[in-house]
């Protein structure tokens, strides 16, 4: 049995930046490990449906520290190692392979794993689900010998694997279940926008479909709920993630939607804490419970994290944010637009320069900002942690600079 002082569970976003945080600030030889099921080094998640899935970036390229940082360190790194139990009482940890591993502080990171699609054939060969490394590795080498290819899901994953892979030449058809693309986020125009823009460059959009059934092995046919039948080399779904917490079934930990944790990221147990995708958490900015599958609240949950466990204890106050690449766009998402009373559009949303801005009670709640002035990306999320009053008079009209709308 081997001791630590912090162990990460989870080598992904967080457990890379929780490292790189504690590191910076002096962290003595052994005290920190990190425990992962995953075969690679903690690694940025973005590039897995942008650039390394498109083939620009290199796996060395989207490491978070380098493989020598971690031994310099002092930091114990523990790769393909699954925990099979946990005592949380005597705070141990037990892997597969008889090894045992006692902490006094737990970052549990375990993150989400992709939802199946709920059809006969889900797991068929050359049906792909994008989570981690390991599957945009496969993804992009079924990619090289394939003409045409099908994606499900009408989100930000399925929009940005199906920009990918038509950009690699693949007739590439895009399944949506809804009625427009990403409609839980977009407004009816922004989702225009990005429907004309992916019309434009050849993918196709089948909307309000679902798949009913998936066959074959090397050739598959995708049988739509419409009747519809659609021929293909490769099917990508993306339909979402659910927190990976079984191990935690029967712990005493509070689960609902992911490991439950208040604004300090703790759990209802001590000495124990939860972030990342794994994290549902305390959002004091907007005054409710959220989990957050994206990179920033990773990366900030990580650092927060190793600020409190170093006495720093204040609650953590992060506005939620998102970037997206698609095709030769890059865009970026502030905030939760649930509950807006008003939506404000600057810009043109003709062109691929525009801002969306949702309000509630005169106040900022959302905002999404594609190739505006600097200024808009600076005032959007400080305005939304602020709750500051906006002037939608001025935050509409087109001829003022948009710090004229405090």
């Amino acid at each position: 049995m081997t001791r630590s002082k912090y162990i990460m569970l989870g080598g992904g976003m967080v457990a890379g930046y929780a490292a790189k945080e504690l590191a910076s600030h002096g962290l003595g030889p052994g005290e920190l490990r990190i425990i992962s099921a995953d075969d690679t080094l903690p690694y940025e998640r973005p590039p897995l449906s942008k650039g390394f899935l498109l083939g620009k970036d290199t796996e060395e390229g989207i490491l978070i520290n380098k493989p020598e940082w971690y031994e310099k360190q002092g930091i114990d790194l523990k790769l393909q190692t699954i925990i099979d139990e946990i005592d949380l009482t005597k705070k141990r940890l037990h892997a597969d392979s008889g090894e045992v591993f006692e902490y006094e502080t737990l970052l549990i990171a375990t993150g989400a794993r992709a939802r199946k699609l709920d059809c006969p054939g889900n797991d068929l060969p050359n049906v792909f689900y994008l989570r981690s490394l390991g599957d945009s590795r496969k993804i992009r080498e079924r990619a090289k010998n394939s003409k045409q290819a099908v994606v499900i899901g009408g989100g930000f994953i399925g929009m940005e694997v199906a920009s990918v892979l038509s950009q690699k030449n693949i007739e590439t058809s895009l399944i949506i279940r809804e009625d427009r693309v990403w409609s839980r986020v977009f407004t009816p125009a922004m989702s225009e926008f990005f429907e004309r823009y992916y019309l434009s460059r050849g993918v196709k959009l089948l909307k309000n479909e679902s798949v009913a059934s998936l066959q074959g092995k090397d050739r598959l046919d995708v049988s739509l709920s419409s009747g519809r039948k659609i021929a293909c080399d490769m099917v990508v779904a993306g339909v979402g993630a659910t927190a990976v917490t079984d191990l935690f079934a029967k712990s005493g930990l509070a689960i609902e939607n992911g490991i439950v944790v208040n604004e300090y990221l703790e759990t209802n147990q001590a000495g124990i804490f939860a972030a990342g995708d794994v994290a549902n958490y305390v959002d004091k900015i907007f005054d409710k419970r959220r989990r957050v599958e994206h990179w920033d609240n990773a990366v900030s949950q990580g650092q927060h994290w190793a600020g409190v466990i170093r006495g720093e204890r204040r609650p953590f106050l992060h506005v939620p944010y998102f970037f997206s690449d698609v095709f030769d766009l890059s865009y970026e998402l502030w905030g939760d637009s649930q509950g807006a009373t008003q939506t404000i559009a600057r810009g043109d949303l003709s062109s691929s320069s525009f801002s969306i801005w949702w309000l509630k009670q005169d106040r900022l709640i959302a905002t999404f900002v594609m190739n505006r002035p600097d200024e808009e990306r600076q005032f959007a999320p400080e305005w939304t942690k602020s709750r500051r009053t906006i002037s939608v008079d001025r935050l509409k009209d087109q001829n003022r600079s948009i710090q004229e709308a405090i």
